[in-house]
């Protein structure tokens, strides 16, 4: 299958591997920066993403660009006949991720959004004693995102830290976690209060903000999003409290179960899973983007929906722009 991957920055190197991974014939690169991250031998770097699309008519299109390109970009490339690889957030408003999936239903062709934290395998044995009912009712959840994001950061791309193209940490950083704790509640909130401040960088958006989510089922779940942790490390943890268990995620993102604890555990259950899930991944992205890319090569080749399409992509959006309007 012939791929192409537009927007050759920080999260680029992780798509490349992801595609090697599934045996993708890299078909183009794209980026409008002369100089990018990645070059790779033998492959046509473009700079304008529709001339590529017209000259090697990708298959399937990975768009890693700055947040506020990503739509438009997706209905160009549906329009011209790719599946496509959306990294997060897929759009910047509601309205322009519904054009997504409905393109994307009209067409027949697949749409996979990059929240690729599904995939780390404590998450996944986490959803699996959620689905089996091991906590019983959940009470309470929270997530907590302390990364550190100096001014080179910031600095570092004029669009880093819009409104119109990045978003706060809420929406560049937490996106994921938030994903995590709503794919586990298993429905989206019936209401959200939040707060969001610019205390000390450069930016029209958030370094800080705070959430609660309510939930149909009476349950409540706090967010903390916040990229000037003190020192300089990254942590996300997520927290989920039951009648009949407790779980919590850490490490640099949700990848380490720090606790395990069930009603009905087995006598070195909790030690175990600790053992078997107990290593950081050595950047925040994890490691999911190559099981995230087999899911969605899966889809095409059975015409069925990746776990993470459109309609889920834009769960964690709605969450997010219903905190910024209420913040």
């Amino acid at each position: 299958m012939r791929y192409a991957l537009i927007g050759c920055g920080r999260v680029a190197p992780s798509h490349i591997t992801a595609a090697r991974n599934n045996n993708l014939h890299i078909a183009a690169l794209c980026d409008t920066d002369p100089q990018p991250h990645l070059q790779l031998d033998d492959v046509p770097m473009f700079a304008n993403y529709r001339d590529m699309l017209r000259e090697v008519q990708p298959q399937l299109v990975a768009i890693a660009t700055p947040s506020g390109l990503h739509a438009q970009m997706a209905l160009d490339c549906l329009d011209a006949a790719a599946h496509v690889i959306i990294e997060k957030p897929m759009a910047m408003n509601l309205a322009d991720a519904a054009k997504i999936a409905e393109k994307a239903q009209a067409t027949g062709l697949v749409v996979g959004v990059n929240l690729q934290n599904r995939f780390n395998p404590a998450v996944q044995r986490l959803k699996q004693a959620m689905d089996t009912g091991r906590f019983g009712r959940i009470f309470n959840a929270s997530m907590q995102l302390q990364w550190h994001r100096g001014d080179d950061y910031y600095n570092s791309a004029a669009w880093r830290g819009t409104h119109a193209q990045d978003g706060g940490v809420m929406m560049n950083q937490s996106i994921h976690g938030i994903d995590l704790l709503n794919w586990m509640m298993g429905a989206d909130p019936v209401q959200v209060k939040a707060f969001r401040s610019t205390l000390v960088r450069n930016i029209e958006a958030e370094d800080l903000g705070l959430a609660v989510l309510s939930y149909p089922c009476g349950a409540l779940a706090s967010l903390q999003c916040s990229t000037l942790r003190y020192p300089a490390i990254q942590e996300q943890v997520l927290e989920f409290n039951g009648e009949r268990g407790f779980v919590r995620l850490g490490g640099s993102c949700a990848q380490v179960i720090e606790a395990w604890r069930f009603d009905d555990n087995s006598p070195d259950e909790e030690a175990r899973m600790c053992r078997e899930f107990g290593q950081s991944p050595a950047h925040v992205y994890g490691h999911g983007h190559s099981l995230h890319y087999a899911d969605v090569l899966r889809a095409i080749a059975t015409g069925t929906q990746p776990l993470i399409n459109a309609e889920e992509g834009m769960r964690a959006l709605k969450i997010i722009l219903a905190a910024y309007k209420d913040a």
